[in-house]
């Protein structure tokens, strides 16, 4: 199905007020109280030790806008909320779908780290073993010995691969088209080690990283990734709408809320995209309620079990560090938060939690930027689950 942009009327109607439109506030789209527990007694009623319900109320408040055309939020640990606002489809104004499947980029790498994890606990493969040893003749003789661990923790100064486009702007035009893991993998050992630090020395985030450990998964285990990935966490753990593309197969399958991004000063359709090129760093797709399902059950420890967990909250001892084996460390206020981001296009998705599981956050928004400042859409719609 090609990717249509937007009728003109809608596009300049968003660009310049959103106001001209009948969708949000309106019988057209739902208002955020409907399913958000925003009412001013639910607000009112809130609990001093749950999340700050009325700035999430806030964050949801007037969806759509220039920034984002929907929004899923999933709060839990002590306190429990979710909400959701915002279109299904901006062209029809129907309501969003709490329950809609989305990409979720790359906390794709969390499930990656898991099973390599998994691996290394059942003594399938070491993290102290090398990508020489278990991937020969990947790496040309110019590379020093990488392991497993620097894989996982991003210090593997392996150098990015070969890409379809950095940003929206640039693979729209290629949304139709495949890069292999192979393909991307080549790119990266053509341009040599990294020049300027050592395997372990230095972290530097990026998809290669995970685009091997896929590689290396498949290897191992003589099955594809993504059926290692069904068979040993998303049937166990009962997530039933999370899954792989079939190949280049560009839809999203099941319910879900369409994506958006600006392109060219227009809003355009980027629903239909191939993600192959990203592979076990970031193909995966999902729900909140399912991303929200392995949060608890892999910080409790039904996934990875000790002392391979361990791996997932140790930020290796680099300066600047923050990663760990697909987690990131936050410090916001006075909580120490792990976290993972996604962002592919018109999908920008969050996955955090105190290491207690005393607080906790899923969303899935359509960002109309989702690759641009992450940032500034976490701070909408996942701090204010920190709040207090």
């Amino acid at each position: 199905m090609p990717v249509r942009p937007l009728p003109a009327l809608l596009t300049s109607a968003l660009a310049l007020t959103l106001t001209a439109l009948p969708l949000a506030g309106t019988a057209s789209a739902r208002p955020a109280s409907s399913s958000s527990s925003c009412s001013a007694q639910a607000i009112e009623a809130a609990s001093p030790d749950g999340p700050d319900v009325k700035a999430l109320c806030a964050a949801l408040a007037g969806l759509p806008d220039r920034d984002a055309t929907a929004a899923l939020i999933r709060v839990g640990g002590k306190g429990s909320w979710h909400g959701v606002a915002g279109v299904r489809d901006i062209r029809t104004g129907a309501p969003a779908l709490e329950n809609a499947r989305f990409r979720a980029g790359s906390t794709t790498k969390i499930v990656t780290s898991a099973i390599v994890l998994q691996l290394a606990a059942e003594g399938r493969i070491s993290l102290d073993g090398t990508v020489q040893q278990y991937l020969p003749g990947l790496l040309t003789k110019d590379f020093a010995p990488i392991t497993v661990r620097q894989l996982l923790n991003f210090t593997s100064g392996l150098q990015p691969g070969a890409s379809l486009g950095e940003d929206v702007d640039d693979g729209y035009e290629h949304r139709f088209e495949t890069l292999t893991p192979e393909e991307v993998v080549a790119a990266s050992v053509a341009k040599g080690p990294d020049p300027d630090h050592a395997p372990g020395e230095h972290q530097r985030y990026g998809n290669i990283h995970y685009t091997v450990l896929g590689m290396l998964i498949e290897k191992v285990t003589g099955d594809s990734y993504a059926h290692q990935a069904a068979v040993r966490i998303f049937r166990p753990l009962g997530m039933r709408h999370t899954s792989f593309p079939a190949g280049p197969d560009p839809r999203v399958h099941g319910a879900h809320n369409r994506g958006y991004d600006w392109i060219d000063g227009k809003l355009v359709d980027v629903t239909e995209w191939n993600m192959s090129d990203r592979f076990a760093a970031g193909d995966m797709i999902s729900t909140t309620k399912d991303l929200e399902r392995l949060l608890f059950a892999l910080f409790r420890g039904r996934i990875v079990p000790e002392p391979q967990l361990k791996e997932m909250f140790t930020v290796p001892d680099v300066e600047g560090a923050t990663m760990s084996a697909g987690l990131q460390r936050f410090e916001l206020n006075g909580k120490v938060i792990w976290a993972k981001t996604g962002a592919r296009p018109g999908y920008h998705t969050v996955v955090a939690a105190t290491r207690d599981l005393s607080r906790t956050v899923v969303y899935s928004a359509n960002s109309t930027d989702a690759k641009g400042d992450g940032l500034a859409i976490a701070q909408r719609f996942a701090f204010p689950a920190f709040n207090r």
